[in-house]
């Protein structure tokens, strides 16, 4: 019996320690959960996100109906794209001038096509530029004729009977759109007043020389 009694005990511990898990074990929760849909303007702290397909604008873009600005003459420095009868005549040109002798000139203008000097044309060469210079002797003209032909220039007509490589290039540009360097070069040969003279027009009226591709020189003039 007594055995029996401890037999009984022990089952009823085995029964506790088997039970006591189950007993401590906490029952499930659920926890409820909830969507939240955001609006496209929320995003991104109140800044629109872009979206496939949209455009953004450009500040640096023509509007509408605007003229495109009008393309400006290529101005060149560079001597060395100049055609080598071009080249060949503007050295002829300068080293005669620097002489400060008019009539070494002359052998250049009867063996380079006799360009027009002036307006007009008319009369001797040599005697224009006496008659145009303020000393008398022509070293004046000879001065100018240098100083245009050592600025920049501009090759126009290009492909036409009147192509041409002229000098300065002042001649084919507006001068109202000419930058503060570019008007320190005009007044290597002008005065300021003759550049505001020029202004309401747009358009340089000082002495230029026209070179075509071949050598043949076309003038020297203003157009005064």
């Amino acid at each position: 019996m007594f055995t029996s009694f401890r037999g009984l005990i022990v089952g009823l511990m085995l029964l506790a320690l088997v039970a006591a898990p189950a007993l401590g074990a906490a029952k499930p929760h659920a926890v409820e959960t909830q969507t939240i849909t955001v609006a496209p303007d929320q995003a991104g702290d109140g800044d629109s996100a872009d979206t496939p397909g949209s455009t953004t604008p450009n500040p640096g873009a023509a509007a509408p109906g605007d003229k495109a600005p009008a393309e400006l003459p290529a101005v060149e420095y560079d001597l060395s794209k100049l055609p080598k009868p071009v080249a060949r005549l503007r050295e002829q040109i300068i080293a005669a001038a620097a002489t400060g002798d008019p009539e070494k000139l002359r052998v250049v203008i009867e063996g380079s096509g006799n360009p027009q000097f002036g307006p007009d044309g008319s009369g001797d060469a040599i005697g224009y530029l006496k008659l145009q210079s303020g000393d008398g002797e022509g070293r004046e003209m000879l001065a100018i004729l240098t100083e245009v032909l050592e600025a920049g220039y501009v090759h126009v007509d290009i492909g036409t009977p009147e192509e041409m490589y002229v000098w300065p290039y002042f001649a084919r540009y507006p001068v109202d759109k000419l930058t503060p360097p570019q008007l320190v070069q005009l007044f290597k040969l002008v005065y300021a007043g003759d550049y505001e003279d020029m202004l309401p027009d747009g358009v340089y009226t000082y002495f230029r020389v026209g070179i075509a591709p071949d050598g043949t020189w076309k003038y020297f003039t203003d157009d005064d």
